[in-house]
């Protein structure tokens, strides 16, 4: 028993350690719905980056490290730029902008196109930045 108790130990601490997955906050909207993340919570997922990731602000105001795509918030839906999304609808993608107000229109302007998994920063570089994350200019 003195043999296993260590091993035991040592599973039960790492197990512990494991982090949440990210769920985020559910924003209902009239043709669906999509997530807001905190910084804290976009920091967690970046870890393990599965998610095309977007800064949907205008004019730029510069970027969080690990963007893929830069393309306005009013412009999303326009063919060129739905081009460069994942053909996918059920894909994950994140936005976000200065505040957060550009990037829930944005969101809901995808969720209306059939987009199914739709997160976004609330609060947006602003909060990012009070968290103590970086912000490439």
């Amino acid at each position: 028993m003195k043999k296993i108790f260590p091993f035991l130990l040592a599973a039960i601490v790492l197990s512990a350690c494991q982090s949440k997955p990210v769920v985020g906050e559910t924003v209902t909207i009239e043709d669906g719905s999509y997530r807001n993340v905190s910084a804290q919570e976009l920091n967690t997922m970046m870890k393990e980056k599965d998610f095309v990731f977007i800064n949907v602000h205008t004019p730029f105001a510069g970027l969080i490290t690990d963007t893929d795509l830069s393309i306005p918030y009013d412009e999303i839906g326009v063919p060129e730029n739905l081009s460069q999304l994942p053909i996918d609808k059920n894909a994950k993608i994140v936005l976000y902008c200065r505040s957060g107000r550009m990037s829930e229109i944005a969101a809901s302007e995808l969720v209306s196109l059939g987009y199914t998994n739709i997160w976004n920063l609330a609060g947006g570089m602003v909060v990012w930045e009070q968290t103590g994350y970086g912000i490439e200019k």
